[in-house]
């Protein structure tokens, strides 16, 4: 059964953006496959920073997700592949939400937003590294139409991950 999605709307993430995330991302919950406990304000700060420089070179981010009644509740998003592991330097989407907002479709909705754009910005390819465990964003990948492209895992927590691959042709 396909329910309709949620409205949402991407926006380059703004200063005060950064205290959006450190609040809604002050959950175990949330930061369960990112860590497990949350970063402090500056990390958001120089994250919102270092997005508004991606949107303006290249042309995508990470962005801020905002639901219909213009509340924050979360990011997604794209950027080269950070670590010197993995799909080094290849462009990862990515994503994290408010518990809050969890099981709606505000994922999916906002990450095939993404695709759109990073398409419209000449990406011919994406990734997306997803901790084995994380049954909630393994399914998105699988709505988005990726597929299993690899199995690694990280080197400093020693975790099961998922590497999911997805060419995107210009149309």
């Amino acid at each position: 059964m396909n329910r309709a999605l949620p409205v949402v709307r991407l926006r380059v993430p703004t200063d005060e953006d950064a205290v959006a995330w450190h609040r809604i991302f002050d959950d175990p919950d949330v930061m369960e496959f990112h860590g497990g406990r949350p970063a402090e304000l500056s990390v958001y700060e120089e994250l919102t920073a270092r997005q508004r420089r991606h949107d303006a070179e290249r042309g995508f981010c990470l962005w801020t997700m905002v639901d219909e009644a213009g509340t924050v509740i979360g990011f997604t998003g794209a950027q080269p592949w950070p670590q010197d592991w993995g799909p080094k330097g290849e462009i990862e989407i990515g994503w994290r939400l408010a518990r809050a907002y969890w099981g709606k479709g505000y994922v999916t909705a906002a990450a095939r937003q993404t695709l759109e754009r990073v398409r419209a910005a000449g990406v011919p390819e994406v990734v997306a590294m997803v901790d084995a465990r994380n049954t909630r964003s393994i399914a998105v990948t699988e709505r988005l139409g990726m597929r299993l492209a690899g199995v690694f895992t990280t080197p400093a927590a020693r975790r099961q991950g998922h590497c999911y691959r997805l060419p995107l042709q210009h149309r």
